[in-house]
């Protein structure tokens, strides 16, 4: 009987040690983050011009818009009087990358100063 049981052995043994290295185990998933903006515009045109150089910046640290000043319906409490902007980041690490940025660092000036706001990274559920 043991005869029997070593070639489904031998074959699993096989099948083990000829996958390739890394592929044994599933990676560990990052999770999303998001930076949450709450904006309030003082100066319209000069804020225009960091909405027009922000996105690319953006785009360089893997980010993505999911929400830029849309329509707001309150559910619950009040409604926020400042915009909404979601940026999604392939991490918290890129986010805080992106933030540390020389270019970004370079157009911030032109946010602080068109605009009052608050701004958090908060991480997503890990998928």
């Amino acid at each position: 009987m043991i005869h029997g049981s070593i070639a489904p052995l031998a074959v699993l043994a096989l099948l083990t040690f000829s996958v390739p290295a890394g592929a044994q185990t599933a990676p560990t998933a990052v999770a999303r983050a998001y930076i949450i903006n709450e904006i309030t515009v003082t100066d319209p045109t000069a804020y225009a011009e960091y909405v027009r150089r922000a996105p690319a910046v953006v785009a360089a640290f893997g980010g993505r818009y999911i929400v830029r000043a849309g329509a707001v319906t309150p559910m619950i409490g009040e409604p926020p009087t400042a915009r909404i902007v979601v940026v999604e980041f392939p991490s918290h690490q890129a986010a805080a990358d992106f933030l540390a940025s020389p270019e970004y660092q370079a157009i911030l000036p032109i946010r602080q100063a068109a605009s009052t706001s608050r701004a958090y990274v908060v991480d997503g559920v890990a998928p």
